[in-house]
């Protein structure tokens, strides 16, 4: 059975000592969720260290939102994953829409930056997802295919199996449009049968997170869909109270 996933990306909000407490806040009311759940938070740099203690002996996993495509040297202002592990994450978050928007990131870049991640026992989120102009044209199925073969198939069965794949539907992000239930499901299920390809059997075991907008209303619509396991929360991560609820939407068995 694949693992249900919550992981809220806070990216550059909350203040260390807000991020503190609403690492605080979920930890207290996280037996309020199924423990079949997995929480994921994955804080600003500058948090990770005090994050990291106020969660430390529960089940809520740490993870960052980047990390460098090197392992050391004069590279100013990155942030290593070796440093990331020695701080205590398990995860980090790696192609995300706006990392590849405004930062220019490559699947070359990305390539490296998977390395480094699973070099140093961290497990990457790697995001896919197409724009606004890339679905209108219907192209997605071809941007996410290739977004996929230019990293993932690059692993090896070992590698592949310690990663976590979020899909974005950037068109729906800010945008006043929205990706229904069923548009998720279908993108979802293409991303498996890609993996599929190349990865075999092991693809039915790869938790697919949609990263779009997923908040405590239409939470359940889509993880009661066979391919969403959970998903990559934003704006709602920043509330304990929402992010829980979210947990609450995978169906009852």
């Amino acid at each position: 059975m694949r693992k249900k996933i919550v992981a809220g990306n806070w990216k550059m909000n909350t203040l260390p000592a807000e991020g503190v407490e609403l690492a605080e806040n979920i930890r207290a009311d996280r037996n309020q969720v199924c423990s079949c759940v997995n929480f994921i938070v994955c804080p600003p740099f500058t948090h990770l260290g005090g994050v990291i203690e106020a969660l430390r002996g529960s089940d809520i996993e740490v993870g960052a939102q980047n990390c460098a495509a090197e392992d050391k040297g004069a590279y100013t202002g990155e942030v290593s994953a070796a440093m990331l592990a020695a701080l205590g994450c398990r995860y980090v978050i790696l192609g995300h829409s706006e990392r590849r928007q405004y930062y220019g990131e490559t699947s070359a870049t990305l390539n490296k930056k998977m390395a480094q991640a699973f070099a140093n026992g961290l497990q990457p989120i790697y995001c896919v997802g197409e724009n606004l102009e890339e679905r209108e044209a219907g192209r997605h199925f071809e941007v996410v295919k290739t977004q996929i073969e230019e990293v993932i198939y690059n692993l090896t069965p070992a590698q592949f199996a310690r990663t976590v794949i979020a899909y974005e539907p950037v068109w729906a992000i800010g945008t006043g449009k929205t990706a229904t239930a069923e548009q998720a499901q279908e993108i979802h299920a293409y991303i498996r049968t890609i993996l599929r390809e190349k990865f075999g059997a092991a693809a039915d075991e790869t938790p697919i997170l949609y990263g779009g907008s997923c908040k405590p209303s239409n939470a359940p619509e889509l993880f009661a869909k066979e391919d969403v396991d959970g998903g990559l929360i934003g704006g709602a991560a920043l509330k304990a109270a929402d992010f829980l609820a979210i947990g609450k939407g995978f169906p009852q068995k």
